[in-house]
């Protein structure tokens, strides 16, 4: 194949962004991407009740701005139109059906080998280029943790990937595994139609509303991290209450600290809290095993389900294909190569770092 000057890896919003900077500085780019679409999470495996939990202007890629029309908290197909959009505004046409197996850093050239699989025609292509761009994100494929007699459970299991509504499971028993944003959304749009909900609870997490986060995220620029968790902790405590006796407890660090150290994101409440105290939703601790349709918990106890939903998030390949090279939340790495969006803050940061590699890639050219 021609050899360019980067290639990014990866056609969801960070890739996007980070060829869009790249284009805006006539820089040339491959956009390899392992789908058939860009942004192919979004379009082909999210539920359809989902909306961005933060404020537009804080989900905005670089140089473009969302539609004035369009609502403060973006749903998942304006999000999806807006995305092509982007990548028509900017002229961004990825190669689809390309799967990275292998990259790696010539020494003798001084360039990045990048070999993927022509998806299309099974065959093997060599990319070349100065710079490679890492783009895959923090969601790449879904994840499902070995659970003791999950063989033999006898109704449906589905990843949080593959859900898309509750609509099917009226006055069904389902469980919810993972209490992340995903997890706990996907308990408040089943309890919405009816099923009796219920979702694994295990580690302590943060509660805010989607408002409450907007104002501290806008407020962390001028104000210490420390005395920002503390004042949206002790907002979050007024709002909620004391949610340890419905099973929910609290860590000790603040949401910014947590997302900055451990890379955990604080849940966005939808209105599942007020449902888990209406005993609406009931919540569980950690699953010990399975006995066909009877799961038993950590508390000793079992109940029936009907259906499992595991909300329980993703594992990266990307060290299985980038050898020698662990993934960094730096943006910027060795040789020419570059980690766009794993610095754990959203879009706002995917973009940062988007511009940040087109800039740095500029000034060595």
């Amino acid at each position: 194949m021609p050899e360019t000057v980067a290639i990014i890896v990866g056609a969801g919003p960070t890739g996007l962004s980070a060829a869009a900077c790249l284009n805006q500085l006539s820089i040339p780019n491959v956009l390899l991407e392992r789908d058939d679409c860009i942004a192919s999470l979004w379009k082909k495996k999210t539920y359809d009740r989902l909306h961005l939990h933060l404020a537009k202007k804080f989900c905005e890629l670089p140089h473009m701005s969302f539609p004035t029309t369009f609502p403060k908290y973006v749903t998942r197909n304006q999000f999806i139109q807006y995305l092509d959009d982007y990548a028509s505004h900017f002229k961004i046409s990825p190669m689809y059906q390309r799967l990275v197996e292998c990259a790696s850093y010539d020494e003798v050239t001084k360039t990045w080998k990048v070999q993927a699989r022509n998806i299309a025609v099974n065959s093997i292509e060599e990319y070349s280029g100065r710079f490679l761009v890492v783009a895959t994100g923090e969601t790449c494929d879904a994840f499902i943790p070995e659970v003791d007699g999950l063989g033999t459970f006898k109704g449906e299991v589905i990843h949080s990937t593959q859900y898309k509504s509750g609509k099917n499971y009226s006055d069904k028993h389902v469980l919810v595994v993972g209490c992340g944003n995903s997890g706990m959304e996907i308990a408040f749009d089943l309890s919405n139609y009816g099923a009796k909900t219920s979702i694994v609870i295990r580690n302590p997490l943060q509660i805010f509303s989607r408002e409450m986060m907007d104002v501290a995220v806008a407020l962390a620029k001028y104000i210490p991290i420390n005395i920002l968790d503390y004042l949206v902790v002790l907002m979050s405590k007024l709002m909620y209450g004391d949610l340890s006796k419905y099973g929910i407890r609290r860590p000790q660090h603040g949401p910014f600290f947590l997302k900055a150290n451990h890379g955990k994101f604080p849940v966005m409440d939808v209105g599942t809290c007020k449902k888990i105290k209406s005993r609406e939703i009931q919540v569980l601790p950690g699953i010990t095993r399975i006995t066909g349709n009877d799961i038993c918990f950590e508390d000793g106890k079992s109940h029936p389900f009907d259906a499992i939903v595991f909300a329980t998030g993703f594992e990266r390949p990307t060290n299985k294909w980038l050898k020698g090279e662990k993934i960094s939340k730096l943006w910027k790495g060795e040789n020419g190569l570059y980690w766009a969006g794993f610095g754990g803050r959203g879009f706002f940061r995917a973009g940062m770092d988007a511009q940040n590699i087109a800039n740095d890639i500029k000034s060595l050219l």
